[in-house]
């Protein structure tokens, strides 16, 4: 049983050490135990310090690509590893990796596609009051959208199967973390949850400059993937919306023309018309989006079919079949 921790890092030269340290390398009931480090296009020494500090594959992007991008590489290169279980954290030492044992445990006993650690944000006194509501909120929005019971959505620290990974396939540009669990969710995969330990922390999070930056793009993300596997559902609702404004403004004329004046409000007649309009065909839209949304999933079998038949274990001793254990990627 092969287990491969991934990090994704951009500047992190100072505090990798400190990741890489933490994590534990021998786990009971896991024959190995190895490190990955996904240098995001750093400008400091992120690459060469996690060779110092022994890891074991190291994957260079020339430029940075965001932190989804940077974990969607981590992901396909620990599956052609041939990791049975993949552990994210983060390289800003954020995480206790004294906790994977019990992160992956869930998935080692069958029980779990994946495993999320939850770092019981109200007990964090480092989060101020609006950050703690924020990420409540947030996670309170993903669990209604993805149908699952995740209490910190947002959290970096989690465990995949071999098989989760494969099925996985991150599309967003700003994170991972929302996206997975909702397609994990839509997918109906066991995912649970279970409280993790924190690290102090040694620097401010660089994923957002502002929080309305950050909500926004959280928003859209979830709106996003949401509308990816319930498209009739989100064209449905806007359409019924706009067709229910179109009918009320339209009885409103009627009451008008036939109770008050004739004459006038020819306004509201145009623009009950237009809504009308509008909102049938947002949910013709939407019946369309569906179709094609039945595409998107034969697509993604199909997908995973090939990974299955392309990504072969390699033989024990082996590191990555057919692909260098360090590299640099454009």
């Amino acid at each position: 049983m092969r287990l491969i921790v991934q990090i994704p890092c951009y500047n992190e030269a100072k505090t990798l050490p400190l990741t890489v340290k933490d994590i534990p390398r021998k786990i009971e009931g896991i024959t190995s135990v190895e490190v990955l480090v996904i240098d995001d296009g750093s400008t400091d020494d992120t690459a060469q310090v996690a060779r110092e500090c022994g890891v074991d594959h190291v994957i260079r992007f020339t430029k940075n690509k965001g932190l989804a991008r940077a974990f969607a590489a981590g992901i396909d290169c620990s599956v052609k590893a041939g990791a049975d279980i993949i552990v994210n954290t983060d390289g800003d030492n954020q995480y206790y990796g004294g906790d994977i044992p019990r992160l992956i445990q869930p998935i080692l006993e069958g029980r779990a596609d994946m495993v999320i650690g939850d770092r019981e944000v109200l007990k964090l006194p480092l989060f101020s009051p609006l950050k703690k509501f924020l990420q409540l909120l947030g996670s309170a929005s993903v669990r209604y959208v993805s149908q699952t019971d995740v209490p910190d959505a947002t959290s970096g620290f989690r465990a995949f199967s071999r098989e989760a990974a494969m099925r996985l396939n991150v599309v967003s540009e700003f994170t991972y973390t929302l996206e997975t669990i909702i397609q994990a969710g839509k997918m109906n995969m066991a995912i649970e949850h279970l409280p993790v330990r924190t690290n102090r922390r040694l620097r401010e999070s660089r994923l957002f400059s502002t929080k309305g930056q950050y909500i926004k793009r959280s928003l859209g993300t979830i709106i996003r993937t949401y509308t990816m596997y319930e498209p009739l559902k989100v064209f449905s609702y806007v359409g019924a919306l706009v067709f229910g404004a179109g009918l009320l403004l339209g009885l409103r004329f009627l009451y008008y023309f036939f109770f008050k004046s004739p004459a006038g409000h020819v306004q509201s007649l145009i623009l009950a018309a237009v809504l009308l309009i509008v909102g049938v065909q947002l949910v013709m839209m939407g019946i369309l989006a569906d179709l094609t949304g039945s595409n998107r999933k034969l697509m993604e079998e199909v997908l995973y079919r090939l990974k299955k038949r392309e990504i072969a274990p390699p033989e024990e001793g082996e590191t990555f079949r057919g692909m260098p254990s360090q590299k640099d990627e454009s």
